[in-house]
């Protein structure tokens, strides 16, 4: 079973569970691909906090993912292995193609070691692993690793589990189901890739215990009403109060159904239907 239920030996097994990453294949990086990944305690160039609660955490190494899959158009590759990844919530796939080139791609659900896949900017078979224009995809199939602009690189659909479905094609666009629930047009040029991404267990992991999410580089958070009046908008004051205001951060910003795009995005016309919002029920904006 891939998620497995630890005895109840201690306070922190009661509530924990573990993924056992049945899928993964091949256990040590590809030396090559890798690159440092240095920690920043989420602060910027300036120094400055830029994300609060960051900080701490296991040593990393990055796994460079090709996104794009333009420069090794119309070659075949031949999987290696799935990998974990610490970086991301979705495994990974090493790809050697015939020229003795290897690559890292999203794993999709279903993958394994000597498969073949292939990248092109033509119709190909519409198998697993493939990676093509949304032009040539069939509507009614799963996607991921899609594309916003032609040519940037996958960015929609990457973590563990996702997938959007391709419902409609019309004119220069064709019509995306995302996972949010939001409908989106996506310029039919753009690349997507075949499949379901892998690791689908993982949302079903609980950590169990703050030890498990310092490994990840989270430090604890201090409630706003337990901090001062200078520190917090809900802080100070005799006893608990909230000062009759919704929860907010530190800077006032809401926590909770607040809106954060932009009013003027370019892309809001390109969204058919808003994603719902599963705490209010409402459509966020």
């Amino acid at each position: 079973m891939p998620i497995r239920i630890y005895d109840k030996t201690s306070a922190g097994r009661r509530f924990s569970s573990v993924n056992l990453n049945t899928e993964v294949t091949k256990f040590s990086p590809e030396k090559s691909l890798t690159t440092p990944l240095p920690k920043k305690g989420g602060r910027n160039h300036h120094g400055k906090i830029v994300s609060r609660g960051r900080g701490g955490g296991a040593k990393r190494l990055y796994r460079v993912i090709d996104w794009k899959r333009i420069d090794r158009e119309g070659i075949q590759a031949e999987v290696v292995g799935v990998e974990y990844d610490p970086n991301r919530t979705a495994h990974i796939a090493l790809l050697k193609y015939t020229d003795g080139v290897k690559r890292y791609m999203i794993a999709p659900m279903g993958i394994k070691p000597g498969d073949k896949v292939m990248s092109a900017r033509t119709a190909i078979e519409p198998k697993v692993g493939n990676a093509m224009p949304l032009r040539f995809i069939p509507t009614g199939l799963q996607v991921h690793c899609v594309e916003m602009t032609p040519g940037k690189g996958g960015q929609l659909c990457r973590s563990a589990g996702m997938y959007a479905m391709l419902s409609n094609k019309e004119g220069n666009y064709a019509t995306l189901v995302l996972p949010s629930g939001e409908t989106r047009m996506v310029h039919i040029d753009c690349r997507a890739t075949i499949g379901e991404v892998g690791n689908s267990d993982q949302q079903n992991v609980r950590w169990g215990k703050a030890g498990r999410m310092r490994h990840l580089g989270r430090r604890p958070i201090t409630r706003g009403v337990a901090k001062s009046h200078n520190a917090h908008p809900l802080g100070g004051g005799s006893g608990r109060s909230k000062g009759n205001r919704p929860p907010c951060g530190p800077t006032g910003v809401l926590a909770k159904g607040g809106r954060t795009r932009k009013k003027r995005q370019h892309s809001t016309k390109l969204i058919i239907r808003r994603r719902v919002s599963k705490r209010y029920g409402l459509v966020s904006k």
